[in-house]
């Protein structure tokens, strides 16, 4: 069961600790980088891992908080710290490599960091040594916002990765999609053969967590109500397969994005651009409180330790 989450402060660029006991807030790191937006936990070594999405530039016509800017300068990177904000690494430099860094999943068993690069449009892995950079999915062209990867979740005991491709904001073109962990003989991140849509038309999905005890996919939804700023989940579809009607477990969000689930205490734990981090009862009854809230200070990733 989680005793804390880690939240990252994505204008004021922290990694915050929020004990889930009493609200008690602390900020472990308060230099990111700029635009920190997934965050992963690594309880093996006890090094937390980020992401950033490089520093933008203002746009004139904004259609969203988090839309307002262009990211598309290849200076993301991913970086690490110890539990306590201590030994701050760079994983991934900000050197041209790396465009938007998005959500973040790690595997510990497999020593790999993989993550969703947006405007990059692509999923890649790393190890956590900052090792072995390697593309796994490559959409072209990467300008086409419906090629741009936000999401990413693994599961590794069937061998599958899982990504969103959010689409133009408010647009109802999201996707979620699954691949195999390792790209087909004779193909390459670009040209893969083996990339199935399990769920089409969705609002806007973001953040994605795997339960694959119970077979179960989580996302949040920043999209337009009635189906979007919503948290959702579906079971996981079979080889072949097309995604089930998702289960909306709350909305209201302000814009969700973190996502974290404690299966084992039967929370999720939803953050928004808003400010708010909001727990959500995983058995359907609708409740919900607020463990944090900042007014109009935004958190994106989050993840429980």
């Amino acid at each position: 069961m989680f005793n804390a989450l880690l939240a990252l402060d994505f204008l004021g660029g922290r990694i915050e600790r929020i004990e889930l006991a009493d609200g008690a807030v602390t900020t472990i790191v308060s230099d990111t980088g700029p635009a920190p937006d997934g965050v992963g936990h690594d309880a093996t070594t006890g090094r937390i891992y980020w992401t950033t999405m490089g520093r933008p530039e203002k746009v004139s016509a904004p259609t969203s908080l988090g839309e307002e800017y262009d990211f598309s300068k290849p200076n993301g990177s991913l970086r690490s710290a110890l539990l306590d904000g201590s030994d701050i690494r760079v994983v991934v430099p900000p050197d041209g490599t790396m465009t938007t860094g998005k959500q973040l999943t790690v595997d510990p068993a497999a020593g790999y960091v993989y993550f969703a690069d947006r405007e990059g449009s692509r999923v890649s892995r790393v190890g956590m040594d900052g090792a072995g950079k390697v593309d796994l999915v490559v959409n072209l062209p990467a300008d086409d916002p419906a090629n741009n990867c936000v999401g990413v979740a693994v599961d590794s005991a069937n061998g599958h990765l899982y990504w969103t491709q959010k689409g133009r904001a408010k647009s109802g073109e999201g996707r979620i999609l699954r691949a195999g962990l390792t790209i087909p003989a004779d193909r390459t991140a670009e040209s893969r053969t083996d990339i199935e849509t399990l769920w089409r038309q969705l609002p806007e999905p973001i953040d994605l967590e795997i339960d694959p005890i119970a077979g179960y996919l989580y996302w949040t939804d920043r999209g337009a109500p009635p189906n979007g700023n919503t948290l959702n989940r579906a079971p996981l579809p079979q080889s072949g397969d097309h995604g089930l009607q998702p289960e909306i477990l709350a909305d209201g969000f302000a814009e969700a994005i973190g996502l974290a689930v404690d299966f084992d205490a039967g929370i999720a734990y939803v953050a928004d651009l808003g400010g708010t981090i909001r727990a959500v009862a995983l058995d359907g009854s609708g409740s919900d409180r607020v463990v944090a809230h900042r007014d109009k200070r935004p958190f994106t990733g989050i993840t429980g330790v």
